[in-house]
């Protein structure tokens, strides 16, 4: 069991890099209020941008987390997500994506033999 008990809030690596970023980007926005700077302000906007870009580019490769809580054994902040390559249902970034989280469509009945046939590059004769 973790030290976070059944939580799973976010610990991944995806959660971390942008809240890092993003707290870097916060800190050069107070600079630019304190200091009365245009350049530091839009500096410190362009990084808040890169920070949930970052986040997002690292969400889809998998290391960010669908929504909820994990299996106790997927908790790990160095594991990677092996949903995410279609997408995590009802979530946002992955719809914006164009991943829709429906699981794979199982091929027709049969299908699977005729692509082995095709593949092999032998077909069948067809009796007339």
């Amino acid at each position: 069991m973790s030290v976070h008990g059944d939580h799973d809030l976010g610990h991944t690596v995806a959660g971390w890099t942008g809240t890092a970023i993003g707290t870097l980007g916060s800190a050069v926005l107070g600079a630019a209020v304190v200091t009365a700077s245009a350049a530091l302000l839009w500096l410190g906007a362009a990084i808040v941008v890169l920070a949930a870009l970052t986040c997002w580019i690292l969400h889809l490769a998998g290391w960010g987390k669908a929504t909820g809580p994990r299996p106790a054994g997927r908790q790990g902040l160095r594991t990677r997500d092996a949903g995410a390559r279609r997408g995590h249902p009802g979530c946002l970034g992955c719809r914006l994506a164009g991943r829709s989280g429906a699981p794979a469509a199982e091929p027709r009945p049969g299908a699977r033999a005729a692509l082995a046939r095709v593949a092999g590059g032998g077909a069948e004769p067809v009796a007339r």
